[in-house]
């Protein structure tokens, strides 16, 4: 009886590999050990990218509602204290939206909390 192996399977798991490497400089794009390690590495960081970027956009939220409320007398975290006491649910990236591009229903909202 012939040996049996799983030369077909194997291909793709590494071509699936080899894919994700694709643009990798020297041996990382095309030895098999070198690019397997690379690959894993590079996911690691995409995961921890993800869970960065979220972190980021937040505290860029904030900058920007901060600096939309220090003309009207108030700091951030005086705003959103007030926020919650008038009971407006509006999330800081829908707050920091209308700082940047509709002044006047900032405005609004501020004089509505004040």
């Amino acid at each position: 009886m012939p040996r049996s192996v799983n030369s077909v399977a194997a291909k793709d798991r590494k071509k699936k590999i080899y894919k994700l490497a694709k643009g990798y400089f020297g041996r990382r794009k095309n030895v098999w050990s070198v690019t397997k390690n690379a690959v894993e590495k590079g996911l690691g960081y995409a995961f921890v990218g993800r869970k960065l970027k979220k972190r980021d956009f937040r505290s860029l939220w904030i900058v920007r509602i901060n600096a939309a409320v220090r003309p009207h007398g108030l700091s951030y975290s005086k705003f959103i204290k007030k926020l919650s006491d008038a009971n407006i649910t509006i999330n800081r990236k829908v707050l920091a939206d209308l700082a940047m591009n509709d002044a006047k229903a900032f405005d609004a909202i501020v004089n509505q909390v004040k």
